[in-house]
């Protein structure tokens, strides 16, 4: 049912394209607009990966790491990807106390999972495994050449938008003036409207998957629970400065953002672990109440700790 939603839902960006096109630059601006959007989109979806990595100050990490915790984390990532019939990721860790995770690359050939520091760090091994697995599935599904096209055809709805505001638009056309002034507005709107609803189905699907490369839902349920309570109290500094590339965490990791309505790129955390118990009991898996996470301590300026050992200065991040 997420894969339909999602091809409706890019059906109706790609109408609105249309129309938009047509109603403002016509069809010769509506290519032009396509062909901007497509070239910088293409560019991000085939260096996505290094991007990412780059921006997050991910550090790659293997079974010979010193850490015993990072290396079950590597080991159980790699063990899951060969069970869901997947190309080695390169797996790695982002210095971050935020509890939070994502994957990235332009197909499973070309993947990297990450998962940060504060994550590790609070989860058990079980949860640890059904939030990588999610990953995993956001990979096995590859979300990220469908959110590749979402964003260039909503890239594209702005660009002429921008275009009508330099040039004016045709005012010969039904509406006139005001009728272009209101596309101008509506149309970027309507199709970031569109690009979360998309967004937002895809995590469903990627929990559904996920849940079943771990076989353990109720582990997944657990961990978005708790890494729910956590994100919203501790600031992602890098995520912050780059908005657009929230949707790639497993949950939002902007502080202030939680609810499920339409200007979320998330779904709502209580509909996802309703979802996930569901699923469980339909795969006669064991689902024991997931309890609602304890409230976290507030923020402290003392140094974080960390069940880490500390690693030599010479190196970025306390985790080598």
């Amino acid at each position: 049912m997420n894969h339909v939603k999602t091809f409706i839902l890019l059906a109706a960006l790609t109408a609105l394209f249309g129309a938009v096109g047509l109603w403002i630059g016509g069809f010769t601006g509506m290519l032009i607009a396509l062909a901007v959007a497509g070239a910088m989109n293409l560019f991000s979806y085939w260096n996505a990966d290094k991007i990412v990595l780059r921006l997050y100050r991910a550090q790659p990490v293997d079974e010979t790491h010193p850490n015993a915790s990072v290396r079950l984390y590597v080991a159980d990532v790699l063990q899951m990807a060969q069970d869901a019939d997947l190309p080695r990721p390169q797996v790695a860790i982002v210095p971050n106390d935020q509890p939070n995770a994502f994957a990235t690359g332009r197909d499973p050939a070309h993947a990297a999972v990450c998962a940060t520091t504060g994550l590790l760090d609070m989860l058990t091994r079980e949860e640890v495994r059904a939030v990588m697995a999610h990953e995993l599935a956001h990979v096995k599904n590859r979300d990220t050449l469908t959110m590749t096209v979402t964003a260039t055809v909503a890239g594209a709805i702005s660009a002429l938008a921008n275009f009508a505001l330099i040039f004016g638009g045709d005012r010969d056309r039904p509406g006139g003036m005001i009728g272009t002034m209101a596309l101008m507005l509506l149309a970027p709107m309507a199709a970031a409207l569109v690009q979360m609803a998309i967004s937002r189905s895809r995590e469903y699907d990627a929990d559904r998957v996920g849940a079943e490369i771990c076989g353990d839902p109720a582990a997944l349920a657990s961990a978005l629970q708790k890494i729910e309570g956590r994100a919203r109290r501790v600031v992602n500094p890098t995520a912050e400065r780059n908005p657009a590339s929230a949707q790639l965490f497993i949950i939002n990791p902007l502080s202030g953002q939680g609810a499920d309505n339409l200007f979320s790129t998330h779904p709502n955390t209580g509909n996802r672990v309703r979802a996930l118990m569901d699923l469980g009991v339909r795969m006669g898996a064991p689902m024991p109440l997931v309890p609602a996470p304890a409230p976290a301590p507030a923020p402290s300026t003392a140094p974080a700790t960390t069940s880490v050992p500390a690693t030599p200065t010479a190196r970025r991040g306390p985790w080598g």
